[in-house]
């Protein structure tokens, strides 16, 4: 299985270049506080680098 990633939205986007509104979405986050699991991939780590600021990043484990 493949690993994956908690994304923790822990800042506003609001007052936030478009670039970052887009990318907090297409994380799959809606408000502060919201938790998501991504599959760690490139493109989602791409993602997490633009909008590091604004989320908390946690490595879950990979169950077997």
């Amino acid at each position: 299985m493949a690993a994956t990633i908690r994304i923790t939205l822990k800042r506003s986007t609001i007052g936030r270049p478009p670039n970052q509104r887009a990318t907090v979405r297409s994380l799959g986050l809606r408000r502060i506080n919201h938790t998501v699991e991504q599959q760690d991939t490139p493109a989602v780590r791409g993602m997490v680098r633009t909008v590091q600021h604004l989320i908390d990043v946690e490595e879950m484990q990979a169950s077997e």
